[in-house]
C-alpha cells in the first residue's frame, strides 16, 4: 500500500538516531455548515504511522516516523459566516464537478486563504428517499487514490468506515447541502477522498453514495489537476510548474518528486485518472516546486493480478519531454544504477541578440563531420582540461574550420545517450549530453551548446545535427511508459529488437517533430541528418509506407521545412547502409552511399565508367526526380568504416565490404613506391569529392591521416590528434582541401549547382579524345569538359572575370596516359590547377601553369598512373 506523503511529518528530529518521534498533525482545523447552527463533535485521536522518505530538504533521511495527530474539529455558531463572496475570494481556486450514482451533482471548490487550504463541498439535486434523510460526509486524507483509504494509515489493508471522519452536511433552503473543511497549508499536497452517507435521525444505519463511476469522490489539495499541454514540465507566468505525460496503456501514473538528499523520492503523488487525466495525458500542477529539485514517474501496469490489485513498477522513468536532466548515479557499491530524472527548474535564459542564421544555399555547403568529444579530448588539442571534449572546447578550434574552408559542421548525435553503446543509442531527445558540457551539468551544457552555435553563426558556419529517432538505448529511455505505443512490439522479423521506435505512430511522430522544433527554436540549429532514415518509412506493423506520415510532416512543416533535412540510411545497429527509394517531396536531401561505393571502385580499378560518371555529375539516377545534385550529400569516408588513410592501406578479406585497396602492401610500410601511391590515392579521393556535383562531407581526421589501425568499427575511432595537423602530410592535405573549397566557391557556376548541367554543357573523353568505353570494365580512364556558359554582352572591362571551361581527367590505371586536351575557347589557353601525382607544393596551384600547344593544334599532357588532373581555360596572362 502506498505510503502517506512525507510532507505531513511536520517536525524534524535527529537524523541518525533512528528513533520514532511524535508531532501534532491537524487533519482539519474546523468545518462550518452553512446557514445552520451545528453541534460540536467530540475530539478524535488518530494514530498514524507515516513512512517518511526525506521529509524535508535538509534532513529526515530514511527515518521511520510515527506521527500522533489530533484533529480538533470545532463548530462555530454563526449565520452566513461562509458565503459565496468568501469562496470567490479564495486564491488559486479550482473547481471539480462530480455526478453521483443516484443522480445529483457534487461540486467541490479547493482554494487557499490565509495560509490555509479551504475545501468547499456542495451537493445539489440529490434524490433522497425521505425528506428526513440526513447527509453525512465520510472522508479521509491520503496519498494513494487507487482505493478508499481511511484516516488510519497504519493499516496496510484499510477497511471502509474504520476510523474515518464523518461530518454532517447542513441543508440549505434550496434543498442543497454544503460544508467546508480547512487544512493547514504545510500539510499539503494530499488527496481528500470522501463518500456521502444518507441516514435518518431515528436510524443509525446508512446507505453509501458514490460517484457515477461507483468509486469514491477524490480531489487533490495542495496541487491542481494541471493541463494536458504542453507535454513535459512547463511553468506558468507565476512560476507554478505543470507536469504532463503521455501514457495510453498505463493503469496509473505516480509523480515522484526528489529533494536532492537521497536517491529515493521525497514525495510520490498517485495521479487520479478522473481528475489528473485528459484523454491519454496524465497531468498535475503545483503552486511551486517547493523543496524539490527533480522529478520522474512510475507507471502502473494496466493488467491486474489475481487479487484485483494493479501491478506497480518500481522503476522511475525520465520524462520524455524533460529539458534539463540530472546526471544519474549509482549506489555506494556502484552496482545499482539510479534513475535519470528531470530537473525541476526553468531552462536557462540565453542572450541570442546578434545571432543570425547564415542561411547558406544547400548547393554551396561544404560540410565537416565531427564527434564533439573526440575533437578536442586529446591532450594534443592544448585545450584547457575543463573544456576538452566539450562544446566549449570545440570553439577553441574555430580556426581549423576556416583553414579547411568549410561552412557547415555536422555533429555526431549530441542527444543524451547511453555511454556504453555510444551516441547512436539515445535515451532522450530534448537534452544535450551532459558530458559534453564544461561542468557536466545540464544548465552549463545547454548554455555551451547555444554559445557554440552563436559563435559558429557569427563566423558564417552552419550547425547540422545527426539525429537518431528510429531506436533508443536498450534501457533507461521510453521503456515502461507505454511500450505498446512507443515501440514495435510485434513488428517485422528484421525489427525483432526491443528498442525500435514506432516512428509513424501518432504520439511518437509528435514527439519527434516537437524535438526537432525545440532544437531549431531554442538552439538555433540549421538542419538535421536522420540516421537510419529507411526505418522512418515503416508503419505500425513494420511494413514500408509509400507516404510515411513523419517524413511527409517534416517535409511540409512550416518551421522544419526551412532547415536542411537529410536522410542517411546507415543503421548503427547492424553497421549497414541500406539503399532505398526515399520519398522526399522535393525537400529531403540524402547521404549518397552510391557515390562512396562507385568512387572507391573506380580508384581501385574496378567498376564501370558509366557509374563513376553518374556520381561526378550529381547522381541523376537518384536525384533527377524533381530535386537536383545539391540534394546529394557525398562522402568517401564516414565515422564508421575505414578512415581515409586506412582506406588506401588495408584491404584484407575481412574488409571486402569496405571496397578498399592497400596500394600494394597490407598495413604500415616503408616502401617508397607504395607510400607514393597511397599519397596519390588520398589526394584523388579528396579531389573527386570536391569536384563532383553535390555537397561534400569531409570526415574528421581525414585531413591529417587519422588512422584506426585498419579497424572499421566505430568504437575504434580515436580522438583527434592535433599534432598530426603540424606534420608535412597534415599541412599539405589541409592546404589542398582549402584550395578545393575555394575552387568550388570560385567556380560555383559549374561545381555548385542546384540544377543538373545540360547535356550540351558536358563533353566526355577517352585518353585520345575518343568516346569513353562506358561498359568496358577494363577501361580505367575518363575525362570531361565542363563548359562555362557564354556571357553575352560582357563589357571589355569585365574580361578579367570571364570564366573559362574546366577539363578534368581521372586515370585509375597502373600505367600513365597521354591525354589530348580539347581546344580551349577562343582567346584562352589551358592552365593546370591540379595534378595529384606531382610533389608538394606544386601538385596544386590557384594561379595555374599555362599548358601551351605542343603539336599541331593539339595540347597533350602526360598523366601518371593513379592520378587526377584539373585544367581551367583562361587568358594567357590570367
Amino acid at each position: 500500500m502506498a505510503t502517506l506523503i512525507p510532507s505531513l511529518a511536520i517536525r524534524p528530529c535527529c537524523v541518525n538516531c533512528g528513533a520514532k518521534d511524535s508531532s501534532k498533525l491537524v487533519a482539519a482545523t474546523h468545518y462550518i455548515c452553512v446557514n445552520k447552527v451545528a453541534h460540536g463533535l467530540e475530539k478524535m485521536d488518530l494514530e498514524r504511522k507515516v513512512i517518511a522518505q526525506n521529509a524535508t530538504r535538509n534532513c529526515f533521511r530514511n527515518t521511520n516516523w510515527k506521527v500522533s495527530a489530533t484533529s480538533h474539529i470545532a463548530i462555530e455558531e454563526t449565520e452566513n459566516r461562509y458565503s459565496t463572496t468568501e469562496i470567490e475570494e479564495l486564491e488559486s481556486r479550482l473547481n471539480y464537478l462530480f455526478l453521483t450514482e443516484i443522480g445529483g451533482q457534487v461540486k467541490v471548490i479547493v482554494g487557499k486563504k490565509n495560509k490555509k487550504y479551504v475545501v468547499s463541498i456542495e451537493v445539489s439535486s440529490l434524490q433522497l428517499y425521505n425528506s428526513d434523510n440526513k447527509l453525512i460526509l465520510s472522508w479521509g486524507v491520503f496519498k494513494s487514490n487507487s482505493c478508499f483509504m481511511p484516516v488510519d494509515f497504519q493499516n496496510s489493508v484499510p477497511e471502509v468506515g474504520s476510523n474515518t471522519t464523518e461530518i454532517p452536511f447542513m441543508e440549505r433552503s434550496s434543498g442543497s447541502f454544503a460544508l467546508k473543511l480547512d487544512f493547514e497549508a504545510n500539510h499539503a499536497p494530499f488527496y481528500l477522498s470522501f463518500l456521502l452517507k444518507s441516514t435518518l435521525d431515528t436510524d443509525l444505519s446508512s446507505s453509501d453514495i458514490r460517484s457515477h463511476r461507483k468509486a469514491n469522490f477524490c480531489v487533490p489539495v495542495g496541487f491542481g489537476r494541471g493541463y494536458p499541454a504542453p507535454l513535459g514540465l512547463s511553468f506558468s507566468s507565476d512560476g507554478s510548474p505543470n507536469f504532463a505525460l503521455f501514457s495510453r496503456n498505463a493503469g496509473g501514473v505516480v509523480l515522484c518528486l526528489y529533494d536532492g538528499t537521497s536517491d529515493k523520492p521525497a514525495l510520490e503523488i498517485d495521479l487520479d485518472p478522473y481528475i489528473n487525466r485528459t484523454g491519454d495525458i496524465w497531468h498535475a500542477s503545483m503552486e511551486s516546486v517547493g523543496p524539490f529539485v527533480s522529478y520522474g514517474y512510475r507507471c502502473k501496469e494496466a493488467n491486474l493480478q489475481d487479487n484485483g490489485e494493479t501491478l506497480h513498477t518500481e522503476h522511475v522513468h525520465l520524462d520524455p519531454y524533460a529539458k534539463l536532466i540530472r546526471n544519474s548515479f549509482s549506489d555506494d557499491h556502484g552496482l545499482k544504477p539510479q534513475p535519470r530524472l528531470g530537473e525541476l527548474q526553468k531552462e536557462p535564459a540565453f542572450n541570442w541578440n546578434g545571432d543570425v542564421h547564415p542561411y547558406i544555399p544547400i548547393e554551396k555547403l561544404v560540410v565537416y563531420r565531427l564527434n564533439v568529444m573526440h575533437f578536442t579530448k586529446d591532450e594534443s588539442s592544448q585545450v584547457a582540461p575543463d573544456l576538452a571534449g566539450t562544446f566549449s572546447g570545440l570553439m577553441e578550434k574555430l580556426h581549423h574550420f576556416k583553414d579547411l574552408g568549410v561552412n557547415a559542421v555536422l555533429l555526431e548525435p549530441i542527444f543524451s545517450f547511453d555511454e556504453q553503446k555510444g551516441p547512436y543509442f539515445p535515451f532522450h531527445f530534448f537534452s544535450p549530453m551532459n558530458v559534453y558540457g564544461p561542468s557536466s551539468g545540464p544548465v552549463s551544457t545547454i548554455n555551451s551548446v547555444k554559445e557554440m552555435v552563436k559563435r559558429l553563426h557569427a563566423n558564417g558556419i552552419e550547425v547540422l545535427l545527426e539525429v537518431v529517432f528510429t531506436h533508443t538505448a536498450e534501457s533507461g529511455a521510453l521503456q515502461g511508459i507505454d511500450d505498446l505505443c512507443y515501440y514495435y512490439v510485434n513488428g517485422g522479423a528484421d525489427l525483432g529488437i526491443r528498442n525500435a521506435l514506432n516512428c509513424n505512430y501518432p504520439i511518437v511522430q509528435q514527439m519527434i517533430v516537437d524535438s526537432l522544433r525545440y532544437w531549431v527554436t531554442e538552439f538555433h540549429v540549421d538542419g538535421f541528418c536522420f540516421i537510419n532514415a529507411s526505418s522512418l518509412l515503416r508503419g505500425f506493423h513494420g511494413e514500408y509506407l509509400s507516404r510515411p506520415p513523419l517524413v511527409e510532416t517534416i517535409a511540409f512543416d512550416p518551421l522544419l521545412s526551412k532547415t536542411k533535412i537529410i536522410a542517411d540510411c546507415w543503421d548503427p545497429r547492424d553497421m549497414l547502409s541500406k539503399e532505398i527509394r526515399f520519398p522526399h517531396w522535393k525537400r529531403w536531401a540524402e547521404v549518397n552511399t552510391r557515390f562512396c561505393n562507385d568512387v572507391r571502385n573506380f580508384l581501385r580499378g574496378e567498376g564501370l565508367l558509366s557509374d563513376f560518371a553518374t556520381r561526378l555529375c550529381g547522381s541523376g539516377d537518384i536525384f533527377m526526380d524533381g530535386r537536383g545534385p545539391a540534394f546529394s550529400f557525398n562522402f568517401t569516408t564516414k565515422n564508421f568504416g575505414l578512415p581515409l588513410v586506412d582506406l588506401v592501406s588495408f584491404s584484407s578479406s575481412e574488409l571486402a565490404s569496405e571496397l578498399s585497396w592497400n596500394c600494394g602492401e597490407e598495413g604500415p610500410t616503408n616502401k617508397t613506391t607504395v607510400l607514393e601511391r597511397r599519397l596519390k590515392q588520398i589526394r584523388n579521393f579528396l579531389f573527386i569529392l570536391y569536384v563532383s556535383l553535390g555537397v561534400p562531407i569531409l570526415n574528421m581526421g581525414d585531413e591529417c591521416g587519422q588512422s584506426s589501425g585498419g579497424s572499421p568499427a566505430y568504437g575504434d575511432r580515436k580522438p583527434f590528434n592535433w599534432n598530426s595537423v603540424k606534420t608535412g602530410f597534415g599541412i599539405q592535405t589541409i592546404q589542398f582541401i582549402s584550395f578545393l573549397s575555394s575552387l568550388r566557391s570560385r567556380r560555383s557556376d559549374l561545381l555548385q549547382r542546384r540544377s543538373f548541367l545540360k547535356e550540351e554543357s558536358i563533353d566526355w573523353h577517352g585518353s585520345d579524345q575518343s568516346p569513353p568505353r562506358w561498359d568496358d570494365p577494363s577501361s580505367k580512364f575518363l575525362a570531361m569538359t565542363l563548359k562555362a556558359e557564354n556571357m553575352e554582352g560582357q563589357l571589355p572591362s569585365e574580361s578579367s572575370s570571364i570564366k573559362g571551361d574546366l577539363f578534368i581527367a581521372f586515370n585509375a590505371a597502373d600505367c600513365s596516359e597521354k591525354v589530348i586536351l580539347p581546344p580551349p575557347p577562343t582567346g584562352m589557353v589551358w592552365h593546370r590547377l591540379v595534378d595529384t601525382a606531382l610533389p608538394f607544393p606544386g601538385f596544386f596551384t590557384a594561379d595555374g601553369e599555362a599548358i601551351l600547344k605542343k603539336k599541331s593544334r593539339l595540347v597533350t599532357y602526360e598523366m601518371e598512373s593513379h592520378s587526377c588532373a584539373l585544367f581551367e581555360a583562361n587568358t594567357l596572362d590570367g
